[in-house]
C-alpha cells in the first residue's frame, strides 16, 4: 500500500494553491481506477469470485452492427465504439451466473482524463433503471438470457465530447468491484446533430447528410468574374483522423468540462488551427517562398496535414486560406458539428475593421503605391459551423462564422468566432465573437482619394459594392455553387441594407463619414474595362471603354497599370504599364485595348495566375478623376485521371494521371500527388523534367476499401506551375 502511494506523489503534478485539483484537460491522460475498494475489514476466507462478477462486454462496435448504424458512425475507419450524445446505444455484459435484480447491484462508469469528477461530467456513473429519459444519462436491460443482460444505455445531450473509458462496477456486501481497464471497451462521444435536444441539431436530413457525412467536397477559388472551384477530400473518417481532432483539444489545453459547448470548442479551434500563438496544425505563407515545407497548392486534402501534425507534434508547412479552412472543416465534421466552407469574393482585409479601404492617388491620378496600405483579397475562405447560440438573443443561432486562417487577434490570439452571420447580416456587431470584423469583411467601401498640392485630400471615387460581392458554398448534394450573399448582407443600397450599416454603426464599427462638399464625381462619363479570358502562357488583351453621357466634348488622359498579384491582393511587382489619350465625343462610347503579352509576365508570375489591373483616367477639361480596378486569373490546365479495370471495392484497380506541358519552357522538380478517401490513401511522385508542351502519364495500383460514389483528386506541382487539378467520380461497387 504504502508503494502505491509513494508512486502516486511522484505522479502527482504540483498545485498551485488555487484549486484542489489541477487542470483536466487531456482526453489522453488517464487516472487509476482501483478493481477493488473494500469496506473496512474482510471475513476471513472471503473470495470475490464467490460474488457476481463480469466475463466479458459486447459493445456491437463493427460498422454493420447496430450502434454504429443507428448513429451515423458506420464510416469511421476505427475499431472503437463511436455513438452521438443524447441516443441510446446497445451494450452487452455477460457475468459469471445469471444475474438477480433483486439481489445483485451494478452499475457503468464512464471517466475522461486524469481528474474525473462527477460535477464535472468527467466521472459519469449511469445506474440501471425502469426507462430511460430522453437527453439524460441512464441505462435500462432490454434482455436477459441465461448470464448475459442485454443494456440500452442514453448519454446526456449536453455530454462532453471525446473518448471515455468504461468500466462496470459491481456492488457486494463488502465492497465494489469493478472491471479492469480495458482498452477495447473505450468510447468515443460526438456531437448528435440528429438529436432535438444537442445544441447542434439540424432537422433537415440532406443537410445532415451534406455538412456532416459528406467527406469530399468543393472550395471555390479565383475571381469574381471567373469562378473557378477544386475538390477537397475531408476524410473525417479516416483512421486515426478522430484521435488527431481530439489531440487538437488537448493542444489547445481546452478544459474537458467544457467540450461539450460548440462555441468554446469552435473557439479553442479557430486558434489552434493556425501556428501563430501555440504552435498549432498549419504554418501560413503568403510569400511565395515555401523553404523546408510544400506550397499550400499541393495539398489535396486534410488527412495528410492532421496526421503529421499528429505524429510530429510541429506545425505543418504551408498552408493559405483554403487550407486552413478545409482542415478546421475535417475538424468540425468529424466531431460531429455541422460544418461548410465558404468563399467571399472580393474579401476586405486589414482595414482596421473602419468599412474603409484606402486607395491613395497622385496628382496624375495614379495609384500611390507607397501610401495605399490595404489591400482586397480575391477572395477569403473561412467556414461556417451550425450550432445554437444561447449565449445571445433569440434568433442568432444556426450557422456562425468561424476562421482560422490568422488576420487579427482576437482576446490575445490568432482566431475569429464563432460570428453569428444574422448578426452580420442585420449589422448587431455588438454580439460576441468578432462580428465587426466579419462585418467589415462583406460590407467595406473602396475609397479613392487624391492629395492636392496645399494638401487638401479630395476624394475622387467611393465603390461601395465591389467589397464582399459574391459569397458562396457548396450546393447541398451536388459540386454546383450555392450563392448565399443574401445571408450576409441586404441588397445593396436597400433600404435594409442601410438600417443594417446604421445599427452597425452604432454598435461601434468605425465609419469615416464624408461630407458631400468633399467629393463631387464625375457623373457624365463611365469608364469600365474587360480582360479577355486566356491560358497561362498566352497572350491576351484588356479592352476598356469610356461612354459620355453628355452633350460636352471631353479629352482625357488615361493610365493603364498590370501588376502581380498574391490573391491577397497585395502586388509584388508592376509589369506593365501604358499612358494614352482619349477624345470623348458627346453622347457616345469608344474602346481601346491594351495588349498583354506572355513574354511580359511569365517570368514574374506567382502561384495562382493572378492579376490585378488597375486604369485611371483623368478628364483634361474637369480635373476630374475615373478609377476602375479588377482583378483576373489566367487559365491553369488541368490533369486528366481515368481508371482501367473494373472498380469493386476489395479488388484491384488501375489509376492513370495524365498531363501536358503547356508552357515553352522545361517544368523542374515536379511532384504529382493523389488522394481518394475510401478508395487510396496518399500517393506522390516526383518527376525531375517535363520538357515543354510534352505529356507524362502516371499510373498506379490501388484496392478501394468503401463501395458508393467516391471522389479521386490529384494536384502538380513545381516552382513554375502551380494550382494544377483533376478530378473523377468514380463508382465502386459491392464486391
Amino acid at each position: 500500500m504504502s508503494e502505491t502511494t509513494s508512486t502516486e506523489k511522484q505522479k502527482k503534478p504540483l498545485l498551485n494553491g488555487r484549486r484542489a485539483l489541477p487542470s483536466n484537460n487531456s482526453n489522453a491522460e488517464e487516472n487509476e481506477v482501483p478493481e477493488m475498494e473494500i469496506f473496512g475489514l474482510t471475513p476471513r476466507g472471503f473470495n470475490p469470485k464467490d460474488y457476481l462478477h463480469v466475463v466479458d462486454i459486447h459493445l456491437f462496435k463493427e460498422p454493420y452492427e447496430i450502434n454504429k448504424q443507428q448513429h451515423h458512425t458506420d464510416k469511421y475507419y476505427s475499431p472503437k465504439l463511436i455513438v452521438r450524445r443524447g441516443q441510446p446505444f446497445q451494450i452487452q455484459i455477460d457475468f459469471n451466473r445469471p444475474y438477480k435484480p433483486g439481489t445483485d447491484q451494478f452499475w457503468l462508469e464512464y471517466l475522461i482524463g486524469r481528474y474525473p469528477q462527477q460535477n464535472k461530467g468527467t466521472y459519469i456513473p449511469v445506474l440501471v433503471g425502469d426507462e430511460l429519459k430522453p437527453g439524460e444519462w441512464g441505462a435500462k436491460i432490454t434482455h436477459k438470457e441465461n448470464n448475459s443482460i442485454r443494456l440500452s444505455v442514453m448519454s446526456s445531450a449536453t455530454c462532453i465530447i471525446g473518448k471515455f473509458r468504461l468500466y462496470v462496477a459491481i456492488s457486494s456486501p463488502f465492497g465494489i468491484f469493478r472491471t479492469r481497464r480495458n482498452a477495447e471497451t473505450d468510447t468515443y462521444i460526438l456531437f448528435n446533430p440528429w438529436c432535438q435536444q444537442d445544441a447542434v441539431f439540424l432537422d433537415d436530413e440532406k443537410e445532415r447528410e451534406e455538412y456532416v457525412l459528406n467527406d469530399v467536397g468543393v472550395i471555390f477559388h479565383g475571381d469574381v468574374n471567373d469562378i473557378k472551384l477544386r475538390s477537397w477530400s475531408y476524410g473525417q473518417f479516416e483512421e486515426n483522423i478522430l484521435d488527431a481532432c481530439l489531440f487538437l483539444m488537448d493542444k489547445a489545453e481546452l478544459e474537458l468540462s467544457g467540450r461539450g459547448n460548440p462555441i468554446k470548442i469552435c473557439r479553442v479551434a479557430s486558434a489552434v488551427i493556425n501556428s501563430k500563438d501555440n504552435d498549432g496544425v498549419i504554418a501560413g505563407s503568403w510569400d511565395n517562398s515555401y523553404t523546408y515545407g510544400v506550397a499550400p497548392s499541393v495539398w489535396t486534402g486534410s488527412v495528410d496535414i492532421l496526421l503529421e501534425y499528429y505524429s510530429s507534434r510541429q506545425p505543418v508547412r504551408y498552408g493559405q486560406c483554403w487550407v486552413f479552412a478545409g482542415v478546421f472543416n475535417t475538424f468540425l465534421r468529424c466531431l460531429g458539428i455541422p460544418a461548410r466552407v465558404i468563399t467571399n469574393y472580393s474579401s476586405a482585409h486589414d482595414n482596421n475593421a473602419n468599412l474603409q479601404l484606402d486607395f491613395y492617388l497622385d496628382e496624375e491620378g495614379k495609384l500611390d503605391t507607397k501610401n495605399t496600405k490595404d489591400s482586397i483579397w480575391n477572395y477569403h475562405c473561412w467556414n461556417e459551423a451550425w450550432m445554437s447560440r444561447p449565449d445571445l438573443p433569440v434568433g442568432f443561432g444556426g450557422w456562425q462564422v468561424v476562421d482560422g486562417t490568422p488576420q487579427e487577434t482576437s482576446d490575445g490570439m490568432y482566431r475569429c468566432g464563432p460570428t453569428s452571420v444574422q448578426a452580420v447580416k442585420h449589422g448587431h456587431v455588438c454580439f460576441q465573437f468578432d462580428a465587426p470584423f466579419v462585418f467589415a469583411e462583406v460590407n467595406s467601401d473602396i475609397v479613392y482619394s487624391r492629395r492636392e498640392r496645399n494638401g487638401a485630400q479630395v476624394i475622387e471615387k467611393i465603390d461601395m459594392s465591389h467589397v464582399g460581392q459574391l459569397i458562396v458554398t457548396k450546393k447541398i448534394g451536388s459540386d454546383g455553387m450555392m450563392d448565399i450573399t443574401e445571408e450576409y448582407k441586404f441588397q445593396e443600397g436597400s433600404d435594409e441594407e442601410r438600417l443594417a450599416l446604421e445599427t452597425a454603426v452604432m454598435y461601434g464599427v468605425k465609419k469615416q463619414i464624408t461630407q458631400d462638399t468633399v467629393y463631387h464625381p464625375q457623373t457624365d462619363v463611365d469608364m469600365d474595362f474587360q480582360v479577355q479570358k486566356a491560358i497561362l502562357g498566352s497572350d491576351f488583351k484588356v479592352t476598356i471603354t469610356f461612354k459620355n453621357k453628355s452633350l460636352n466634348y471631353y479629352s482625357a488622359t488615361a493610365y493603364f497599370s498590370g501588376n502581380i498579384v498574391f490573391y491577397t491582393g497585395v502586388t509584388k511587382s508592376e509589369f506593365k504599364n501604358h499612358t494614352f489619350n482619349v477624345t470623348l465625343e458627346p453622347s457616345s462610347s469608344s474602346t481601346f485595348d491594351v495588349v498583354i503579352k506572355s513574354s511580359e509576365y511569365l517570368g514574374e508570375l506567382l502561384d495562382q495566375a493572378s492579376f490585378h489591373f488597375f486604369v485611371t483616367a483623368r478628364i483634361n477639361e474637369t480635373g476630374k478623376i475615373l478609377a476602375v480596378q479588377k482583378a483576373t486569373v489566367l487559365e491553369i490546365p488541368m490533369l486528366h485521371i481515368k481508371t482501367q479495370g473494373e472498380t469493386v471495392a476489395g479488388r484491384e484497380m488501375f489509376v492513370i494521371v495524365e498531363f501536358t506541358n503547356p508552357l515553352s519552357q522545361t517544368l523542374e522538380n515536379v511532384t504529382l500527388r493523389l488522394e481518394g478517401p475510401g478508395v487510396l490513401r496518399t500517393a506522390k511522385k516526383e518527376f525531375r523534367q517535363i520538357p515543354a508542351n510534352s505529356a507524362l502519364t502516371w499510373e498506379l495500383k490501388c484496392t478501394p476499401k468503401r463501395p458508393g460514389l467516391r471522389k479521386l483528386i490529384a494536384s502538380l506541382n513545381c516552382d513554375a506551375l502551380r494550382h494544377v487539378y483533376g478530378e473523377l467520380n468514380v463508382q465502386i461497387q459491392k464486391l
